[in-house]
């Protein structure tokens, strides 16, 4: 399953930010648009590593949609930042 959302959240002590749910599944339309050099830097990438296109794809498919789940935390002294994939 590709990610569909991303939730992102800053929490301060002066200021407060509510929490931001951004649309990934958005974003298909421009990497649609970018589908020829986006395949053209993985045959790049392929030639790079001397690996077959296939596999090359198939390992930037598999962490695309090992993305929803993600939960990234990140605390300082008085701030705080999430960022959740789902």
């Amino acid at each position: 399953m590709t990610p569909n959302f991303a939730v992102f959240g800053i929490d301060t002590p002066g200021f407060y930010w509510p929490k931001l749910w951004l649309p990934i599944f958005l974003l298909w339309v421009p990497v649609i648009l970018l589908l020829p050099f986006i395949f053209l830097s993985f045959v790049v990438l392929a030639i790079a590593a001397r690996t077959n296109i296939r596999r090359v794809i198939a390992i930037f498919w598999g962490i695309l949609c090992s993305l929803p789940g993600t939960h990234i935390h990140v605390s300082s002294q008085d701030t705080r930042v999430l960022v959740r994939i789902l």
